[in-house]
């Protein structure tokens, strides 16, 4: 189970907003996994061009779903395990810079929710690897993949 006051603090600095906020929850986070939840609601904006009369959750996504969780709130959770000051990390953004072995092995469909995991490679220099996947509310695989982050100052 996550600390309520980490999680809020990590939904605090996640720049991401809504509508392109793909977490509803944090279930578990630590300096090394991440486990949250996202229901993807019918009324999202893509649903409705993608594809007219059998909308499906778009690839690019799922894979920005896994990158949020996976890459942005895990980094945001690792750098406050860290005690790094959140004056800090606020001033931060995870610019997502790379993904490989992406496989998608079901679809998502509106009103479902799925469970979003992330599992740090190695966290470096700003850089954050992991390896993450979603999955159904029953276990069953939807997308895994390598993904990678890099923070930066935007405000610079």
């Amino acid at each position: 189970m996550a600390d309520s006051s980490m999680v809020s603090q990590i939904f605090d600095l996640i720049p991401q907003q809504r509508p392109f906020r793909f977490i509803d929850d944090i279930l578990e986070v630590d300096e090394n996994k991440i486990t949250a939840v996202y229901r993807f609601r019918e009324d999202e904006y893509f649903y409705e061009g993608h594809f007219p009369g059998h909308p499906v959750t778009p690839g690019v996504i799922l894979i920005e779903t896994m990158a949020q969780a996976g890459v942005v709130a895990l980094g945001i959770g690792i750098l406050l395990h860290q005690q790094k000051p959140v004056s800090e990390i606020s001033t931060m953004k995870t610019l997502f810079t790379f993904a490989e072995s992406i496989e998608f092995t079901g679809l998502v469909a509106p009103g479902e929710k799925v469970v979003i995991s992330g599992e740090k490679i190695y966290f470096r220099r700003g850089s954050i690897k992991t390896r993450a996947g979603i999955a159904r509310e029953n276990g069953e695989s939807v997308c895994t993949g390598v993904l990678m982050g890099t923070g930066v100052n935007l405000d610079v």
